[in-house]
């Protein structure tokens, strides 16, 4: 199985900038999208549906802004959009959809850089979500999670990595909630098979730092460590364009 996830910057922008002809050659069975800002219901159909997949949407009750779609093929099912937390859901940050025998969980994790309010929010989803999930393995049900972090967990993760030491996205509280999930038994998909791979998924368009390959690895696949053998592949599709992040993926078997 296949799953890729990016984080497009604008569903109908990227639609604009070719993301169907990628679709259409990546040939994925489960793609998940972040930052779609887009509402479903607002667009025409032909818009918002991928020819040969299923689709469910979370969206944030502010338009244009956030939100998140993940795209299958039979037999996943949707599951729930959400965390069951109002304050966290009416962001449109997350589709938990059943891929048969693992739950797939694409998230849009908040972004700190605002102020220290916008960092607490961030904090506490970390926290929330680590226990929704590790409730989950404990009720025997295997998870994968993806999506845009933000947050770049190791010095390899960034470019660099001292001149933001404090710049949320690299904080040393973030990445303590990172640790978290290692420590629960969450596997850095990416980083396990490439321990040292200086290979990043997002750049700032504002100093052309795609160009330069000044980026960060905000976007991530991670397994529970129950899905180890069955781990297959992961990477990072650097050459695909139309958005300031850049497609990661999963192979599981």
């Amino acid at each position: 199985m296949r799953l890729y996830s990016w984080n497009v910057n604008g569903w109908r922008a990227a639609c604009r900038k070719g993301l169907r002809e990628w679709v259409a050659a990546a040939q994925a069975d489960v793609l998940c999208f972040q930052e779609i800002k887009a509402d479903p219901d607002r667009l025409p159909a032909a818009e918002t549906a991928l020819e040969g997949y299923d689709d469910r949407w979370a969206v944030a009750e502010r338009p244009g802004y956030s939100g998140v779609a993940t795209f299958s093929r039979a037999p996943c099912q949707p599951l729930a959009t959400g965390l069951g937390i109002p304050r966290f859901d009416r962001e449109g940050r997350v589709v938990i959809t059943d891929c048969g025998d693992f739950d797939l969980y694409n998230v849009y994790f908040p972004n700190g850089k605002k102020d220290t309010e916008r960092l607490a929010f961030k904090l506490d989803f970390y926290a929330v979500f680590l226990e929704l999930i590790n409730t989950r393995v404990a009720a025997g049900r295997a998870v994968v999670f993806c999506g845009d972090v933000n947050t770049a967990h190791q010095a390899i993760d960034l470019a660099r990595p001292k001149e933001n030491a404090k710049i949320s996205g690299f904080l040393p509280e973030e990445r303590a909630c990172l640790d978290q999930w290692v420590a629960a038994g969450w596997v850095d998909s990416f980083r396990h098979l490439h321990p040292d791979a200086a290979d990043y998924s997002w750049w700032s368009q504002r100093t052309d730092a795609r160009a330069r390959n000044i980026g960060w690895r905000l976007d991530y696949f991670w397994i529970h460590e129950s899905l180890l053998p069955r781990l297959r592949g992961a990477g990072i599709a650097t050459d695909v364009t139309g958005s300031d992040h850049c497609p990661v993926w999963l192979e599981l078997d």
